[in-house]
């Protein structure tokens, strides 16, 4: 991440969560009618995308993100070790998980919600996904590996690997960094509520992702779900204040932490199927903020993911008692469709939902994402959603997530793809650090802390491809310069696949299906 003031996004992005919810025309119905004005129309020059390799660049991002012993299947071959000694300084074994954007810090905070929404894509698609389903879950396990990691010792964890400060100060590759590794954690005495609860939620998400394929690991990942989420109930306050001069202005909280913890407590809910969390769902909904009418889904404020979630335990599970959230949800959906009386989201010429300069993407992302999932969990219940009069369907809800997904992927005024490495336009001059350095096999020798700026200034070509990554996206205009040092713009982070100034990345996507599929498929979404 650059050295910025607001909030960045990053692995969040990719979501966001990781999540880039791709359908295909067939399914989400292209040729329906359109919900902008005249001046969103699409255009005509792309007619369909490749959903199918968009899905597998965006997988392909984290581990063009990962921190650690490179394992010998990585895709990224331009990449090598990094950060071995990790944690050293304290005695305890850090070693492992992803750097954030274009930075070569570990901020647990994103890097637990970027967990937590590429869990919920492989939970909601990953039978869609195919052959790209063992590797979304690799991705995952490199996270939760290493939040196990950060979250041995009982009522402590480890939230930050790295000064972000002097790290922003250097431009050198993973593979050579020289700035301290200072670790930073949470424990009774300096609370983290928001880090500890969006840690547990992310367990419980990826236990259940695991629940088949690994029942011994999806048990510890639930078990140690259960232990965190007890520690951030219990130990309250926000790690923005304990730590604010190494999270801050970063990766700062400003929601609070309530949002968390009513997070945490829905995937627990999910994860265990124990009462205990039900109750305390309904015991504490409201005062949590359950029905406030933030319509914000990131990083920092899960309030709308949480409604999302709990609603399908109302519409598909038939749980009476979260008959509520169906219409928290439903409210969140109507201030996102055009025209209806509700609508407050802002949307550039080009059709591009906005919400803000500063990495804009990983808000896209993550609201496609809720829309593909709240249509699923409708079709389900064979219900829809009714904005002030108005009725909006699941397939109203698809074929606006597809819209932006299409966006992304090049149907755009500047008839540019935001995902690197796909379609024949896109960045090229990415705002990270082992990007756009020579890699070590061209450049075995050490680049030192400062020596990488003149790269960085420079309108040269990022010499490796980070495949997948998707850059902070356009501004309210859909332009976008293409420069390096605009990190608002241009750099990537696991949070759009997520979060508010850096790109994370974006595999939350779905294949292009067989025709076997489409039928199957048609019969259930449309």
């Amino acid at each position: 991440m650059a050295s910025c003031s607001s909030p960045s996004s990053s692995f969040f992005t990719y979501f966001a969560l990781l999540f880039l919810v791709l359908f295909s025309s067939q399914i989400l119905g292209a040729a329906a009618a359109k919900y902008y004005p005249v001046r969103h129309r699409r255009h005509p020059h792309i007619a369909s995308h490749n959903y199918r390799d968009a899905l597998t660049k965006s997988i392909m991002f984290f581990e063009g993100q990962r921190s650690g012993r490179l394992p010998p299947n990585q895709r990224i071959s331009w990449r090598r070790n990094s950060g071995l000694s990790d944690g050293s300084a304290v005695h305890v074994d850090l070693v492992g998980g992803y750097y954030d954007a274009g930075d070569n810090v570990k901020f647990g905070f994103p890097m637990a919600f970027t967990t937590t929404m590429l869990s919920w894509s492989v939970i909601e698609f990953g039978g869609l996904m195919k052959g790209e389903l063992q590797n979304a879950k690799e991705a995952i396990r490199w996270a939760t590996d290493y939040l196990l990691k950060a979250t041995a010792h009982p009522d402590t964890i480890y939230v930050q690997v790295g000064d972000a400060g002097k790290d922003h100060a250097c431009w050198e590759r993973p593979e050579d960094m020289d700035t301290p590794r200072s670790v930073f954690k949470i424990d009774k005495n300096t609370p983290g509520t928001e880090v500890a609860a969006e840690t547990a939620a992310a367990l419980a998400a990826a236990s259940l992702a695991f629940r088949r394929s690994d029942p011994t690991y999806s048990k510890l990942l639930a078990r140690r779900a259960i232990r965190v989420f007890e520690f951030a109930d219990k130990y309250r306050g926000s790690y923005s204040n304990g730590l604010k001069p190494y999270v801050c202005p970063y990766y700062c909280d400003f929601s609070g932490y309530q949002d968390e913890l009513l997070w945490g407590a829905a995937w627990l809910h999910k994860a265990t199927k124990n009462p205990t969390y039900l109750n305390y769902i309904q015991a504490n909904g409201q005062t949590l903020g359950a029905d406030e009418s933030d319509n914000t889904f990131g990083w920092d404020n899960k309030h709308v993911g949480a409604r999302i979630l709990l609603s399908k335990a109302f519409l598909v599970q038939r749980v009476q008692s979260l008959h509520d959230y169906k219409s928290h949800a439903d409210n969140y959906i109507c201030s996102l469709i055009p025209g209806t009386p509700y609508s407050s989201a802002q949307y550039t010429p080009g059709g591009l939902l906005f919400k803000m300069n500063d990495s804009n993407m990983q808000y896209v992302t993550s609201t496609s994402f809720l829309l593909v999932t709240y249509a699923k969990y409708l079709t389900s219940a064979h219900m829809v959603v009714n904005c002030g009069g108005t009725t909006v369907t699941p397939k109203k809800l698809r074929t606006l997530a597809k819209r932006q997904v299409d966006y992304l992927l090049g149907d755009n005024p500047m008839k540019m793809s935001f995902m690197v490495g796909y379609g024949a336009r896109y960045p090229k001059r990415i705002h990270h650090r082992g990007s756009s350095l020579p890699s070590i096999a061209t450049h075995p020798a050490k680049i030192q802390c400062s020596a990488g700026f003149s790269v960085m200034n420079s309108q040269f070509p990022n010499p490796n491809i980070l495949m997948g990554a998707i850059v902070g996206g356009p501004d309210q205009h859909d332009r976008f310069p293409d420069q390096r040092s605009d990190y608002e713009q241009s750099e990537p982070a696991y949070l759009y696949q997520c979060t508010p100034c850096w790109i994370f990345d974006i595999s939350c996507s779905l294949l292009w299906p067989t025709l076997k599929e489409i039928i199957k498929l048609q019969s259930l979404f449309i």
